[in-house]
C-alpha cells in the first residue's frame, strides 16, 4: 500500500499582525509652563521602558503656553495609552499624536569639516551643494555646515561625508506642526479673546478644560 503524501497548510496570517507593528509617532503637548512638567513627562515614558527618539520643548503663538514635540516608536495602542496618560498632568492642555503623514517636520543638523578637505576635493563642495549645506562658521582649520530636512537627509550627507575627515556632527530634536490643527488654536485663541488675562497665570485654563477643548 502506496504511503499517502501528508498535505501542510501553512497557518492563516494574522489580521491585527499589521496592526500591532511598531511606526514612528509624533506626540504634540500643549502645556502651561510648569517647573517639573519635564521630568514627570520623562518618566511615562522611562516606566514604561520606551525610549524618547527626540524631543523638543519650545514657546507657541500664544505666550504662556509651551509646546512638547516628542517622538517616538510604538505600535498605536501603547501611544494612545500614554497621550491619556500625558493629558492627566495637571499642566497639560491638550496631547495630539500623529503619524508622520500627519505632520511637517524638520530637524536642523551641523557638521564640522576640515576646511582644506573642502577647498581641495571638488567631490566634497559639490555634496554640501547637493544636500543644500549652508556655511555658517568658517575658521583656517574646519568649517561648520548646516542643513535642515528629514532625518534621511541629514543621515545621507553625514554618511557621505564621513570619508572625508568629518569631525563632529549634530542634530537638533524635531520640530513639528501638524497639518490639521487649526480646531486647538482657533478654540485656545478664541478663549482668550472672550477672557483676556494682564498676565501669565499658573494653570488659569485647567477649571475650564472641557470649555476650551470639545475635539
Amino acid at each position: 500500500m502506496k504511503n499517502q503524501a501528508s498535505i501542510k497548510y501553512a497557518p492563516a496570517a494574522d489580521s491585527s499582525s499589521a496592526s500591532h507593528q511598531k511606526k514612528e509617532f509624533t506626540i504634540s503637548v500643549f502645556t502651561e509652563n510648569q517647573i517639573g512638567l519635564l521630568s514627570r513627562i520623562a518618566i511615562i515614558f522611562s516606566r514604561r521602558k520606551i525610549n524618547v527618539e527626540s524631543l523638543n520643548v519650545s514657546p507657541t503663538e500664544i505666550e504662556g503656553i509651551s509646546r512638547f514635540t516628542i517622538v517616538i516608536a510604538e505600535v498605536e495602542e501603547v501611544v494612545s495609552k500614554l497621550n491619556r496618560q500625558i493629558e492627566k498632568q495637571v499642566e497639560v492642555l491638550k496631547s495630539y499624536y500623529n503619524v508622520s503623514e500627519d505632520i511637517v517636520w524638520q530637524e536642523l543638523a551641523m557638521y564640522k569639516v576640515p576646511t582644506n578637505v573642502i577647498s581641495e576635493k571638488a567631490k566634497v563642495e559639490r555634496l554640501l551643494r547637493e544636500y543644500g549645506a549652508q556655511a555658517v562658521a568658517i575658521r583656517s582649520d574646519y568649517t561648520v555646515f548646516e542643513t535642515v530636512g528629514h532625518r534621511e537627509e541629514t543621515d545621507g550627507l553625514l554618511n557621505a561625508l564621513a570619508p572625508y575627515g568629518l569631525i563632529e556632527f549634530v542634530r537638533s530634536a524635531r520640530v513639528a506642526i501638524i497639518k490639521d490643527s487649526e480646531g486647538f488654536h482657533a478654540k485656545l485663541k478664541e478663549f482668550e479673546q472672550h477672557e483676556p488675562s494682564q498676565e501669565v497665570i499658573e494653570n488659569e485654563y485647567l477649571d475650564k478644560r472641557d470649555e476650551v477643548f470639545t475635539m
